[in-house]
């Protein structure tokens, strides 16, 4: 099989998970990696010895345009995608963003945009709608068996040591030491959409101060220790879902609730879909509840997922390559293309805001509308800032601490 996606490979921290994927995969070709960390790229030199490799993102895309490059898969700094995916399209390559695409409503729109102009390729490669229980939980929903969806959970608990959370953000202007608990959400969210079929439409968010945190985390400007979301989806389903809430590591958990029966997953049914109906609604011949391994049914309806299964995030990353392959060599349009990502993106954005505003409303704007784009296509407000301590200008978090801080940028709410 000819190796016909001729990739590049953006960030070599994460981006290196999936390199090793794409390196086992026939439908793919390595081209070039680029990272602006020298130990990094070393590291990919090393591991792959064969393939150049570039500091410097203008390099590493001429020569990828020199040498047949057609897609880079960006796994570069969480809140830097929107701008590196359109440099992608405009070089005439497929975008494929490892996490969520933008940090703010105008760049949104820019993304939205330039996808449009230029008949663009744009994938976000999101994971977590790709663990086994999240496809079956999805199954569930989409074939009725819990009758008409009306109401979703996701939790998504990452707790790290401060000495490891450190080693991950070193330098005072580092995203994650700037990063609102509310905007790592989609591995709460995106499962959540494509269990519903939802798009969010309304956000309102509530954030709590971890005052350990606040105590051993010195080195991060948000002291939040959780944010919890609560949405209401195009389709009239409501969701409740969480940022990455640095409390309970490993314990995460989704739910679906139809108007026929519900359904969970998470470390709380030890991995184990349960499936539970009421008594006076129980399809004849199903016990009112049981619980079974999500494996099983998934990997028996999809070759894809038992061959992942031993692959990065339960096969989710497998499963997201082998999404990429339908994408770009099969036509097969993503589940999660550049309007579901901006939408994901604007409900961040607009948690942050209704966070500081103790839980306001916001309108997440449908971003197929040119209209609904008009009305915050300059709406730049960001919590983070660049290597020189330039371009914050809203608050992070509830508690925001300039003695641990020089006091830069202008905070606007």
């Amino acid at each position: 099989m000819s190796k016909e996606i001729k990739i590049g490979v953006f960030g070599c921290s994460r981006g290196m998970n999936y390199a090793k994927l794409f390196a086992q995969d026939d439908a793919f070709e390595i081209v070039a990696f680029c990272d602006k960390n020298e130990e990094r790229l070393r590291r990919a030199a090393e591991t792959y010895p064969d393939i150049p490799v570039f500091p410097d993102f203008e390099g590493f895309i001429a020569y990828g345009s020199e040498h047949g490059m057609n897609a880079v898969f960006l796994a570069n700094y969480f809140h830097e995608h929107a701008p590196y995916a359109i440099k992608v399209m405009e070089a005439g390559m497929a975008a494929l963003s490892e996490c969520l695409p933008a940090a703010t409503l105008k760049q949104c729109c820019d993304l939205v945009r330039a996808t449009e102009r230029l008949g663009g390729k744009y994938m976000f490669c999101e994971n977590y709608p790709f663990m086994t229980g999240n496809i079956e939980l999805a199954r569930l929903c989409r074939e009725g068996i819990l009758g008409t969806v009306m109401y979703l959970e996701g939790e998504y608990n990452h707790h790290d040591d401060p000495a490891a959370l450190f080693g991950r953000s070193r330098g005072k202007y580092h995203w994650r030491n700037w990063e609102p608990r509310c905007y790592y959400l989609s591995h709460s969210l995106a499962p959540l959409m494509a269990m519903s079929g939802g798009i969010p439409r309304y956000v309102s968010a509530q954030a709590a101060v971890s005052q350990l945190q606040k105590e051993r985390f010195t080195f991060r400007a948000v002291s939040d220790g959780m944010a919890q979301m609560l949405c209401k989806f195009d389709n009239g389903a409501v969701a409740r879902f969480s940022g990455c809430n640095g409390i309970a590591s490993g314990y995460s958990a989704y739910r679906a609730f139809g108007d026929r029966g519900a359904a969970e997953w998470g470390a709380h049914t030890d991995r184990k879909i349960r499936l539970h109906f009421s008594s006076w609604n129980c399809p004849e011949g199903v016990p009112e509840t049981q619980f079974y391994d999500p494996a099983e049914t998934v990997c028996r309806t999809d070759p894809d997922a038992a061959k992942g299964l031993s692959a990065g995030h339960g096969g989710s990353d497998y499963l997201v390559v082998r999404k990429i392959v339908a994408f770009l060599r099969d036509g097969v349009l993503p589940y999660f293309d550049v309007y579901r990502a901006a939408a994901i993106s604007a409900t961040a954005a607009l948690a942050l805001k209704s966070c500081l505003a103790n839980g306001e409303m916001y309108r997440i704007p449908d971003f197929r509308s040119a209209e609904e784009m008009k009305e915050v296509e300059n709406d730049d407000l960001t919590p983070f800032y660049d290597d020189e301590g330039h371009g914050g200008t809203i608050r992070p978090s509830l508690e925001y601490t300039p003695e641990q801080f020089d006091k830069v940028g202008v905070f606007n709410g």
